[in-house]
């Protein structure tokens, strides 16, 4: 019977061992998505006012550093076999979940508001293009039209109503509206079939979402892993604190 309960303690030992090796990898993830985001929506931050559409992404980056702290906890609870530590790492893992909750929530709430802040921010941001002596803004539409091959904000025919437009007189787009197999496009529109013709607002909506929807998965994801976690943490408390063989093999007595 000794034996096996040394067996035991092996296994129970063991147990929040693996737990712990998932923080590190699980922090890096989290951490690389919500710079992502933050990376993409600088690209796109002048299609939308509504700055606490990155809130969901400020969240999954400080649950990303939480999980460094997590592994630590969890890692220091092995080697001590500390109940208390083991319960610190239930409580934290438990305020992870709850907080990763709390991003998918946040996201699917955000991710349906971008249409309505794209809907009513793209139409100023067009208006102010100054193709001439390019300002952020207008740096900001050249690199929409180019990166998501669109044109206006419906159409090309969009821009026969912004300033620029009227001001230059030459029929003619930016030339980051021209398709990149349109070898001599000059923006004319005489040659609509040089032309990007589906407009940009859609386009923008969608990227925006796709990033929104990042967040949420990753979130959903790392949410089941910390409920894993918290399960099997849990089962380990229960386990020692019932066990009798595995406290007095851990204070140096004998079991017969």
């Amino acid at each position: 019977t000794g034996y096996s309960s040394k067996g035991q303690v092996h296994f129970l030992c063991q147990a929040p061992s693996r737990e712990r090796g998932s923080p590190g990898g699980a922090a890096g993830i989290l951490c690389y998505v919500g710079a992502y985001v933050f990376i993409t929506y600088d690209d796109y931050d002048h299609f939308f006012e509504d700055v606490y559409t990155l809130i969901p992404a400020v969240v999954i980056i400080a649950v990303g550093a939480l999980l460094f702290i997590i592994g630590l906890i969890g890692c220091c609870a092995t080697i001590r076999e500390s109940r208390c530590g083991l319960a610190t790492f239930v409580i934290i893992l438990l305020l992870v979940f709850v907080t990763e909750v709390v991003v998918v929530v946040l996201g699917y709430v955000y991710r349906a508001k971008v249409e309505n802040e794209v809907d009513r921010r793209i139409q100023k941001v067009y208006k102010t293009y100054n193709g001439t002596n390019p300002d952020a803004a207008s740096r900001a539409i050249d690199y929409v039209q180019r990166q998501l091959h669109c044109c206006g904000i419906h159409n090309y025919s969009d821009w026969e109503n912004t300033d620029w437009f009227k001001e230059t007189k030459n029929q003619s787009v930016p030339l980051s509206c021209c398709r990149e197999t349109a070898s001599s496009c000059n923006g004319s529109l005489a040659n609509p079939s040089d032309l990007y013709a589906e407009g940009c607002e859609a386009l923008v909506v969608k990227k925006l979402q796709e990033i929104m929807m990042h967040v949420i998965w990753a979130a959903l994801a790392f949410a089941a892993i910390q409920l894993l976690g918290m399960l099997c943490a849990c089962i380990v408390l229960c386990r020692r604190s019932r066990d009798p063989a595995y406290e007095l093999l851990i204070t140096g007595g004998t079991y017969a």
